[in-house]
């Protein structure tokens, strides 16, 4: 039997390693989350004269320490003073010194997102005029290298860990409590907890060299470690250690105290129901004297019965709610460090995330639950028919629960019906959704299959010519040893030689081979001549090997239930790594929102050469609709007089219905300001002022105040030369 199933787990164990490798190539280097929307001095803009400070502008919050922004003059040396500020609305600087030559500045940054994951890049700008630079710009982005490979590998075997811990715990108190004594069940879930707990360990000593140089010296940098602990990830993998740990005792509990007592119960039951007594003994005067107190005790027997099945409801209902505390707590160590944590909606998204989580490892783990069972649950304690309809309909209502989850979450990444198709987040999620389609299809075969499941498919192997194996309910244990049937069978008028003729009939021994083997074991023969008892254990595996699999091979429906299973398991395992890269690709709404940014600034530059200034500044009020950009466009942009409008669009480029905008223009250099100004609203997401006054030319702040609601607003800043 293991030789047939070696080459399907082979086959599925390839196309794991397949899939890992294609994931672990298209995850370098890593794709950001949060975008660079904007900056002053702007990509590529020539100034007249040398800024005092760099700003950078991102699509969401993210997180910065000193060094995280590097300016460079055009002899490669670093010219900024190193403390990182934040500006407000999404927006960063870093201040420069005095005194910069002309030339072509080169700008890097490194960050990490606000969904943890890394970012960086660079761009330049010229002071007077562009001049050739030697400065150096990291070729290895952020995530990238040997360090990103790992982590990415350790994101995939997290994610596979915690389906197989929680979907196989899942399978085993809902829909086959008997498989908590199945050795290969308690193998699969132990297997995931180990995975889970590794991987997060690794992701853990990675995360500092991941986010930052990227060096694998770097892994064990004690320092960086615990830098990595203060940060949001960091809190997140120490958050799910804690949780394995008690994971570990669940599952103690699970194959420990439960499984016992389903044994103890499915003993009592053998004892019950599979004794025979013959007419001696039931003349005997012992059996007399029981026949006397029986009555006496029923009724004491039927209150000890009731216990023990009291006591298992009450400890599998504890399991349950104890399990369903720590995997959602497992499932919310990814939601409040990932997609779900940054963005809009974040208090839907993150419980949303929840539930979808756990509906994808109820569903996969339970299938690979249910795949293990078929293939390696003991011929005597095959799984059961009911418990794979039970599994059915919990499987049916995980994918209702998937649907519902990843369309809001669909709706929310993407945004719009062009980045669906436009970007690469949109693309992969088409395959997933493509893959989910082909995965229901194929559960939808299995469901089939499983309505024509029998109850117990030994009894289609039975031997008809056995009449004394059936009488006495003997039962042959894998190891080839005899039970205590056999021995019934002899009492109630059974030979032993009958009994061994049906225990091991479907084997390839003649029946006097196997005669003399038991003959032999009874009169000790096997302890004086070891080579012959080598002979006859080999013989009783073989046995035990054919039975099992004839057992296995006479139901029809369980043969087909088996390929079909093992075929969703294999797209799930396409399906996982594809999930796993979206978690690391930029959503499309930033994408997009990044693009519209983008090209509000060029027309900002157009509009700057023909004599009017165009300021395009993001803003952020921390509200749950408080993203968007505003416009300032001064003309003719000199001193004196200037007409200034104001357009407040979202970040989708659409008009943004605001209350309230204010505007104050302020010349450091010269101490003037601020000077305040109140626009007239003319139409929706329109203000404008006319005779707006600039004293005199310079590097001027412009600083506009926005007020999406009667208590959130926001003030964001942008410097201009105007005159």
């Amino acid at each position: 039997m293991r030789q047939a199933i070696a080459p399907r787990v082979r086959a599925l164990l390839l196309l794991f390693v397949a899939v890992t490798g294609a994931l672990l190539a298209g995850a370098v280097p890593v794709s950001a989350h949060a975008a660079l929307t904007g900056s002053d001095p702007q990509q590529g803009a020539v100034v007249k004269e040398a800024p005092t400070q760099v700003s950078l502008t991102f699509s969401e919050k993210i997180a910065m320490s000193d060094g995280s922004v590097r300016v460079y003059d055009p002899k490669g040396k670093q010219v900024d003073t190193g403390k990182t500020s934040d500006l407000g609305g999404n927006a960063y600087g870093v201040k420069l010194h005095s005194g910069l030559p002309e030339g072509t500045f080169t700008v890097t940054y490194q960050a990490v997102s606000a969904d943890s994951h890394p970012i960086s890049g660079a761009f330049t700008f010229s002071v007077g005029a562009p001049s050739k630079t030697t400065a150096a710009v990291p070729e290895q982005t952020a995530g990238g290298g040997i360090v990103g490979g790992l982590y990415g590998f350790a994101r995939y075997a997290a994610y596979a860990g915690f389906i197989l811990l929680v979907g196989g715990a899942a399978f085993v108190l809902a829909c086959w409590q008997r498989g908590a004594g199945i050795r290969p069940v308690q193998r699969l879930v132990v297997s995931g907890w180990l995975t889970l707990t590794a991987a997060t360990l690794a992701m853990l000593l990675l995360r500092g060299s991941y986010t930052g140089s990227g060096e694998v010296g770097d892994v064990f940098d004690l320092t960086l470690l615990g830098t990595v602990l203060q940060t949001k990830a960091g809190a997140a993998l120490v958050s799910r250690l804690l949780l394995l740990a008690a994971a570990a005792l669940f599952i103690a509990v699970l194959f420990g105290a439960y499984a016992r007592r389903d044994e103890a119960e499915e003993g009592e039951e053998g004892t019950d129901g599979g004794g025979q007594v013959s007419e001696t003994d039931a003349d005997s005067p012992a059996h007399s004297d029981s026949d006397a107190h029986a009555d006496g005790d029923a009724h004491r027997d039927g209150d000890s019965d009731a216990e023990p099945y009291a006591d298992k409801k009450d400890l599998t209902f504890g399991l349950a709610i104890g399990g369903s505390v720590v995997a959602a707590g497992l499932a919310a160590s990814w939601a409040m460090a990932e997609h779900a944590s940054a963005g809009i909606q974040t208090g839907i998204a993150m419980p949303v995330d929840v539930v979808h989580l756990l509906a994808v490892a109820t569903w996969l783990g339970g299938l690979a639950a249910l795949l293990v069972a078929l293939f390696r649950a003991p011929a005597e304690a095959p799984v059961e028919a009911a418990a794979v309809h039970r599994f059915s309909r919990v499987a049916f209502g995980s994918v209702l629960v998937l649907t519902a989850t990843g369309v809001y979450q669909s709706w929310r990444q993407v945004g719009s019906w062009s980045a669906l198709t436009g970007t690469s987040y949109g693309q992969l999620l088409l395959v997933k959704i493509g893959l989910v389609v082909v995965l229901v299809g194929i559960a939808w075969i299995s469901r089939r299959w499983t309505a024509r499941l029998a109850d117990t498919p030994a009894e289609s192997v039975a031997s008809p010519a056995s009449p004394a194996s059936v009488a006495s309910g003997a039962v042959q244990r894998t190891d080839g040893a005899r039970t205590d049937g056999a021995r019934t069978a002899v009492v109630s008028g059974g030979g032993a030689k009958g009994s061994s003729t049906a225990l091991e009939g479907s084997a390839p021994a003649t029946e006097d081979e196997v005669r003399g083997s038991e003959d032999s074991a009874d009169s000790g023969q096997d302890s004086e001549d070891p080579e012959r008892a080598a002979q006859l254990a080999r013989q009783r595996a073989a046995m035990a090997t054919t039975r099992e699999k004839r057992i296995r091979d006479a139901d029809p429906g369980r043969r087909g239930l088996r390929r079909s299973v093992l075929a969703e398991a294999g797209v799930a395992v396409v399906l996982l790594a594809v999930t796993t890269a979206l978690t690391v690709t930029e959503p499309g709404r930033t994408v997009e929102e990044a693009e519209a940014a983008t090209s509000a600034a060029q027309q900002s530059d157009v509009a700057g050469d023909s004599g009017a200034l165009a300021l395009d500044i993001p803003f952020d009020t921390g509200s749950q609709d408080g993203k968007g950009v505003v416009r300032v466009d001064i003309d003719p942009a000199r001193v004196g007089g200037n007409e200034m409008h104001v357009y407040v669009q979202r970040s989708n480029g659409r008009v943004f219905d605001i209350p309230e905008v204010k505007v104050a223009f302020t010349l450091k250099a010269k101490d003037i300001g601020p000077l305040p100004v109140v626009p007239d609203r003319i139409a929706t997401g329109h203000w404008t002022a006319i005779g707006v006054q600039i004293p005199m030319a310079g590097n001027w702040e412009v600083a506009v105040t926005v007020r999406t609601s009667d208590i959130d607003q926001v003030t964001v800043t942008k410097n201009a030369q105007i005159g």
